[in-house]
């Protein structure tokens, strides 16, 4: 599963992690439904901001959710999960956000990939992903084409691109297949005049999720040779910053100037938990409750500290990033982690694409007890001593 917007579960709440899990396995399951068990692979974290967006423009009812059965993911637990065409549109849109990441990795050599026959292979699963995807989108009335096309213009602005390239040329085809993906929520829950305003947060998202990909794989594509927007253009982290806090600011207030039944989901992993990943990709804070990521490597990211270096267990530095796996490795790792539950129930697993560190979904969330201690990605709104995921009505942002 990759994707930017990976919530910690302190920071959520009880009742907004139940709902994330509800669309998250919601996704998955409509790509089971709709394209087969192989499908579902392809589940997105990204992606179920789709069901998200289109779920918050629409009045709840009963018919929103079913339980499902049990999920080594969940513990061989029932639980109830998100259904309907928010659910189906993210299913469509992560199959062919999945596809492009395939022929991203096949056009980079990546791992078994450097191989012909591999390489061919999982050509023929990419272009199957796109004809699924362009199926349930016609379904839907949602034409993928224009993803597909934002997708395949990618390649060339690459090959054209040099020092002094400006970064958002680079980001243009990912900002418009976003712009385009986030604005027909606004369609299927059939509220037009959310359209723009979630284009616009759609086209900024897009923007961030190909700048903080650049930064995070920086220094491991530097290490494999392969193309990096960062790099290749000559732009500094401080460039990158810059351009990710502008997009933060610009997708609140996109935010704010929607109507929604109910967006305080939305809102937690757009405006908040985005945050949040801006910050861990930059290196510059993380999670509170664990003191990894923060400036100051201590628990609830104070200052005020005992001397003598991090707690114990807290690593004092950044380790070297892994390489990726390939496509075929990946896979056999995802299943590993399937069967053993490690994608639920482990505190920390290691990505089986990315190699990126990630925490269980399912996870017992209890190590902290005060909101304050744990609500870092809030920006501190947690005074009211509700819980994280319910706290947005007192803070300075006014759940915007």
């Amino acid at each position: 599963m990759f994707g930017i917007v990976r919530p910690c579960a302190h920071r959520l709440g009880a009742a907004l992690r139940t709902e994330w899990t509800a669309h998250l396995c919601g996704l998955c399951l409509a790509l089971r439904a709709d394209h087969g068990q192989f499908a579902r692979i392809v589940t997105h974290y990204d992606g179920l901001i789709v069901s998200v967006l289109t779920e918050a423009q629409t009045r709840r009812t009963p018919e929103l959710r079913r339980t499902a059965g049990p999920c080594p993911l969940r513990g061989m637990r029932t639980a109830p999960v998100a259904r309907g065409e928010g659910a189906r549109l993210a299913a469509a849109v992560s199959l062919v956000l999945a596809s492009a990441k395939v022929r991203d990795h096949v056009a980079d050599g990546d791992g078994l990939l450097r191989r012909r026959p591999l390489a061919a292979a999982a050509r023929r699963v990419a272009g199957g992903w796109d004809r699924a995807g362009a199926r349930a989108g016609a379904e839907l009335g949602f034409d993928t084409a224009v993803l597909v096309d934002a997708v395949d213009r990618q390649p060339g602005i690459e090959a054209l691109a040099g020092p002094g390239t400006p970064l958002l040329a680079v980001t243009e085809p990912t900002e418009t297949a976003t712009a385009e993906a986030f604005a027909y929520t606004a369609v299927l829950a059939g509220r037009p005049g959310n359209r723009e305003p979630l284009a616009e947060a759609g086209r900024l998202f897009g923007r961030l999720a190909h700048l903080l990909d650049a930064v995070e794989d920086q220094e491991t594509d530097a290490l494999s040779g392969s193309w990096n927007p960062l790099t290749a253009t000559g732009a500094s982290r401080a460039q990158a910053r810059r351009i990710a806090d502008d997009a933060l600011h610009g997708i609140r207030t996109a935010l704010r100037d929607t109507e929604f039944t109910d967006g305080r989901l939305a809102h937690a992993l757009l405006a908040h938990e985005l945050r949040a990943s801006v910050d861990r990709a930059f290196g510059t804070a993380g999670c509170a409750h664990t003191g990894i990521g923060n400036p100051y490597g201590t628990p609830g990211g104070t200052p005020y500290a005992l001397p003598g270096g991090p707690p114990p267990g807290v690593p004092e530095g950044p380790e070297k990033p892994p390489g990726k796996r390939g496509l075929l490795a990946g896979c056999a790792v995802f299943t590993g982690l399937c069967c053993t539950c490690r994608m639920c129930c482990a505190k920390e697993y290691e990505g089986p694409w990315s190699r990126k560190k990630h925490e269980g979904v399912c996870r017992d969330g209890d190590c902290c007890e005060a909101c304050g201690d744990c609500c870092e990605g809030c920006g501190n709104c947690c005074s009211c001593g509700e819980s994280c995921g319910n706290c947005c009505g007192c803070c300075d942002c006014g759940g915007v």
